[in-house]
């Protein structure tokens, strides 16, 4: 399959249970822009049925190949991101993994035992990266349990696999002047941005800068009822060149960090 026809069935699925990202991107489009994804994230766990390696294989199939590790300490998480060489505007992907043993005894036996009931089918389908929650059933009292101890397991317990967030180039707007003025215009429109850590994450002199919205509150029907929680949300970088004029292509790990924190809940 081509990498534009996976980011085109990604970007759907995205927008139909965000509206706030449509709406975002439609703002742009009637402002005369061409919206171009900087990069596209995807959430998992670090079991080896579902783990990055797992999430890249259709990308690597397509032609991407992995260009940079991260790792963040706090969150118990590690990342990899890739790129499909020759094609500066297709989208990097970025894909996380919980390190599940890092988390107490309960924590980890709630994610495997979700995983033992799904099928292998499921598990080794190319579509994985489609399917959104994958656990038969799901339960709000157990979503608040994992949310204790780690609020991206709780949302991979709801949410599962699709497309976590999308995220515009900034350095293809040719009406903004920077992140700053990207930041003014969403709020002018109504939508809230993620502060932690400042709106802008990143400066100038880690060649990236970074925002995000809070995600879109979204109603989940969960075995024990119908409850609204965070779900997606749209980002925002702008990347700058490095003493050799190269576009910097890679992630700051501590900017990251915050920008995870868009699908808090709050």
């Amino acid at each position: 399959m081509k990498a534009e026809t996976i980011f085109e069935r990604l970007w759907e699925q995205y927008i139909a249970e965000n509206p706030g990202a449509g709406q975002i991107h439609s703002l742009f489009l009637n402002e005369g822009e061409r919206v171009v994804n900087d990069h596209v994230a995807f959430r998992t766990f670090d079991d080896p049925r579902v783990n990055i390696d797992v999430l890249a294989r259709p990308f690597l199939e397509a032609g991407y190949v992995p260009a940079g590790e991260y790792h963040f300490e706090m969150k118990k998480l590690r990342a990899r991101h890739y790129e499909l060489p020759g094609f500066p505007e297709s989208p990097r992907v970025f894909i996380s993994e919980l390190m599940l043993d890092q988390f107490s005894e309960e924590l980890q036996l709630t994610i495997r035992e979700q995983l033992d009931a799904v099928s292998k089918d499921l598990l080794t389908s190319p579509d994985l990266i489609y399917q959104g929650s994958i656990f038969a059933s799901i339960s709000h009292a157990v979503y608040m349990r994992l949310r204790e101890e780690s609020e991206y397991a709780a949302w991979m317990y709801a949410f599962g696999y699709r497309a976590n967030h999308f995220t515009v180039s900034i350095n293809y707007l040719k009406n903004f002047e920077g992140i700053s003025e990207v930041n003014s215009f969403l709020k002018e429109h109504g939508f809230q941005l993620n502060s932690s850590g400042g709106e802008i994450k990143g400066s100038p002199e880690q060649l990236l800068e970074q925002s995000s919205t809070l995600a879109d509150k979204v109603e989940v029907e969960f075995s024990d009822g119908t409850h609204t929680i965070p779900g997606c949300y749209y980002e925002f970088a702008r990347r700058y060149q490095d003493a050799n004029g190269k576009l910097f292509s890679a992630f700051i790990a501590g900017s990251a960090d915050k920008i995870f924190e868009s699908t808090d809940y709050r």
